[in-house]
């Protein structure tokens, strides 16, 4: 630790001392796409683990051995089932045992696209009914700046314990990305920044225990706004090739030809591809996070929230495009079938959050289509918070590709026989370039 052994309150000398053994317990509130890899990789590094979750579904596969987050694998679960440092549990008391407390909780929008902290400030009350010194709080759900020590802060000093003195406290963003070859929880880059000093030390010296490359940084604010500017980064360079794609469309020229030939500069450019619209956790969701908190004090974030505007366009360029096509060939959009190619919100993966491909589809079913999907990871459409699509995923075959008026390619598993669309169907709007993975399609291919 940075700061002198004779200077820490006692209650920091003694969790530095657990951390170091290795005998600190680590809770972790969430097990989802983060909380749950997280939870992996401290019990692979040693320490004792406390998983909670509120939903006991997920406390009951695990205790099973059971996987519920298919890109983990199934022997990710059956060794954590399997060790003696893990448990889960669905009840918040257990979470005294805890000595550092680790929330993975999510943070979606509300109605009015503002931020929904409900999830946040709800666990930091279940971790303030049980907090004792000594403990370490670190929130890793992304936020914006000032949530940890304004929001989150408060509710746990209401108890008389202050932070730093008696209690710790800091924020570490979560960089998952469910499905990437070759990164795991242990190996991605992390940040953290402490409320203190003191409580940035501790935060520190525990993940470091875990992580292969830490990265400490001045303050919670400071790792709060770069997790926003990581994701902010991303979909504001979405925007503008989806903007490009539109605009290079009408002039009969193939954007993706355009990004792999600008691809070809070795500095000064980054490759950024479009699609039908933006999914997943982070990137639909956080540059609201700071749109609203820069109007809260007085800012508009014009190029953040225009980026905004043209991503979440894009489901309606695509069905606009599916219209279009059908239009060519004499048919109009309703009345006619359109078999869906993948709902999930990226390629070979489970994870229907966010997914561009549930507003296309209720698009399309609004507009009187007769719509089927087709996902190998998805079998049947979630329950989502803003739609409820009653499908379940069809067969990939010959049958259903010719039945079909339009074939609607949404999300590019590699699991899926593109030379079977390219044979079977007769017409593919393509949002992802993918139906150049067959030699020789026979269907008339529209790109979108």
């Amino acid at each position: 630790m940075n700061s002198s052994v004779t200077k820490l309150p006692a209650a920091a000398q003694a969790l530095q001392a657990k951390i170091d053994a290795r005998e600190a317990c680590v809770g972790i509130v969430g097990l989802g796409y983060v909380g749950l890899p997280l939870a992996g990789a401290f019990n692979d590094a040693g320490f004792p683990v406390l998983g909670f979750d509120v939903d006991q579904h997920k406390v009951d596969f695990l205790e099973r051995g059971e996987n519920y987050l298919k890109h983990l694998g199934d022997e990710f679960t059956r060794k954590l089932a399997d060790s003696d440092l893990f448990q889960a549990t669905s009840d918040p008391k257990r979470l005294a045992d805890a000595d550092a407390i680790l929330l993975c909780v999510p943070t979606p929008l509300g109605a009015h696209s503002e931020p929904d902290l409900s999830y946040v400030l709800d666990s930091t009350r279940l971790v303030a009914k049980v907090l004792r010194a000594g403990q370490l709080v670190v929130l890793e759900s992304t936020t914006y700046p000032g949530t940890t020590r304004d929001e989150m802060l408060p509710i746990l000093e209401a108890g008389g314990l202050r932070c730093g003195t008696d209690f710790f406290a800091a924020y570490s963003p979560e960089r998952e990305d469910p499905g990437r070859a070759g990164m795991t929880t242990s190996t991605i880059p992390k940040l953290v920044g402490g409320i203190d000093e003191i409580s940035g030390d501790l935060a520190m010296a525990l993940y470091e225990k875990v992580i292969t490359q830490m990265h400490r940084v001045p303050s919670a604010e400071v790792a709060e706004a770069a997790k926003l500017l990581e994701n902010i980064y991303r979909a504001v360079n979405i925007a503008l090739v989806n903007e490009l794609k539109v605009v290079l469309t009408q002039m009969n020229v193939d954007v993706w030809e355009v990004v792999k030939a600008a691809s070809t500069k070795p500095f000064g450019f980054q490759a950024f591809y479009p699609g039908p619209g933006l999914g997943g956790h982070c990137i639909p969701i956080d540059p609201f996070y700071l749109t609203w908190k820069a109007k809260e004090i007085g800012h508009h974030t014009k190029f953040i929230e225009l980026a905004g505007e043209i991503n979440s366009g894009m489901p309606h360029y695509v069905v606009d495009r599916v219209a279009g096509a059908l239009n060519d060939e004499k048919k109009a959009l309703r009345g006619s079938k359109v078999f869906v190619i993948g709902i999930a919100y990226k390629p070979d993966i489970d994870d229907i959050r966010e997914s561009p491909a549930a507003e296309i589809v209720e698009l399309l079913q609004s507009a009187g289509a007769d719509v089927s999907y087709h996902d190998p990871h998805v079998p049947s459409f979630p329950s989502m918070r803003h739609y409820q699509i009653a499908l379940d995923s069809v067969a990939l075959d010959a049958t259903n590709l010719k039945a079909a008026d339009c074939v609607l390619i949404v999300t590019d598993h590699n699991a899926i026989d593109y030379d079977l669309i390219g044979q079977h169907a007769g017409l593919v709007v393509d949002t992802r370039n993918a139906m150049t993975r067959t030699n020789a399609p026979q269907a008339r291919i529209v790109k979108a």
